[in-house]
């Protein structure tokens, strides 16, 4: 089936015996056949993240027969990581995940060139990359690197494959600002702004289904081969959405938005997202402590009611002793302020900071003026002062 597009890449001189070997189910498919085969070799692939996308895209890619598989990749494996990250293993905790995927990649096809880019992608970096590869993939977890992405890929005159997680949903897009007949289109038109800092949870804030990576990815890999190798209808110009609960896949029509600012230059995407909103950041300003000031705090004996932030399941894994547990959402209804007593000052923590900081400004906001909240969560407290704490 011919697609819409024409194929990303010019095909390859030639398959060696071992090549038709391995790749001998792909050729005896009359739409990808050798020539689809030969693409996919001289095929140059960038993969951001090997993460919980970035691990089964990365796996099928070099499978596939894709020849060149770049990795932009800086963190370190972590145990929370194995859940879903299927490219690590037990025996990689705590190395450079970029080193742990090329090693399982190369036991999948050893005959894949993998580049490994072990740095943070930044405005000063990404168009450079890019321009070295013909296809960009994007798994990653955060709104400023996904703008970064788009922009970038757009400067660089590539296409990129987008995919996202969180929960029991996922989604996928192809975009691409320069695709022929007018087709392009890319990441601003569907969203323009990303959403109010504290809106959208992390997956490390708000947790992900491990096995929803597989399907999300595996439709990122999919689409990326039908765009290297010309064959099928793209999801460009298409949004697909899918839930895990009831079982559906949809697909949402995506169109140019003459109103998209044209991109011309790369900007500063950490300020552009934020992590916390305007108002949290100069709640927080001058009114933050450190675990070990909590500690002291809790020790002297001044009047203080240390308020837990978090969903009921999170307070079930671990909490800080003393505690009372009154989640976020009960503060932006506000039925959780009638809770607070004037004669004790409120001291809010989350998992990492992020949720407190956001109740803090609206507890402030309701004439607490002397409310803190606890830097770094639950986490920093564990790590500094109760090492043996059980940690998610």
């Amino acid at each position: 089936m011919s697609s819409p597009l024409p194929p990303l890449v010019e095909p390859a001189a030639e398959l060696t015996r071992e090549e038709v070997a391995r790749y001998s189910r792909h050729l005896i498919i009359p739409d990808l056949g050798l020539d689809g085969q030969k693409r996919l070799k001289n095929a140059r692939v960038l993969v951001i993240g090997a993460g919980g996308l970035g691990s089964p895209t990365l796996l099928y890619l070099a499978a596939a027969g894709v020849g060149t598989i770049g990795i932009v990749e800086f963190d370190v494996v972590d145990e929370s990581n194995l859940q879903r990250q299927i490219i690590h293993g037990q025996s990689d905790i705590g190395r450079s995940k970029a080193q742990s995927a090329r090693d399982s990649i190369l036991e999948v096809n050893p005959l894949v060139t993998v580049n490994l880019h072990e740095f943070r992608l930044e405005p000063d970096n990404a168009v450079d990359l890019f321009e070295q590869y013909d296809l960009i993939l994007d798994g990653t977890d955060n709104f400023a690197t996904r703008y970064l992405v788009n922009d970038a890929a757009v400067l660089a005159g590539k296409p990129y494959v987008w995919g996202s997680i969180y929960r029991f949903e996922g989604q996928v897009s192809v975009f691409w600002e320069d695709a022929p007949d007018g087709l392009g289109l890319n990441y601003r038109d569907l969203y323009p702004e990303p959403p109010p800092p504290g809106m959208v949870p992390s997956c490390a804030e708000g947790g992900v289904l491990g096995i929803l990576c597989a399907s999300i990815a595996s439709v990122m890999g999919t689409e990326a081969i039908k765009l290297l190798t010309g064959i099928g209808e793209p999801l460009l110009g298409r949004l697909m959405v899918y839930d895990a609960l009831d079982m559906t896949y949809r697909t949402i029509k995506i169109r140019k938005d003459p109103s998209t600012p044209k991109i011309t230059e790369l900007i500063d995407y950490e300020a552009f997202c934020g992590v916390v909103s305007d108002e949290a950041a100069e709640a927080v300003a001058d009114s933050t402590i450190t675990p070990r000031e909590l500690r002291e705090l809790l020790e002297s004996g001044k009047p203080l009611a240390l308020i837990d932030v978090r969903e009921p399941v999170e307070w079930d894994i671990n909490h800080i002793q003393g505690a009372e547990l009154i989640p976020k959402g009960s503060f932006e209804t506000g039925e959780a302020l009638s809770k607070l007593k004037v004669d004790q000052t409120p001291v809010f923590y989350c998992k990492t900071g992020i949720r407190s900081a956001e109740v803090l400004a609206i507890v402030k906001k309701a004439g607490f003026s002397d409310a803190l909240h606890v830097q770094g969560g639950i986490v920093a407290w564990g790590k500094q002062l109760e090492p043996d704490m059980v940690m998610y």
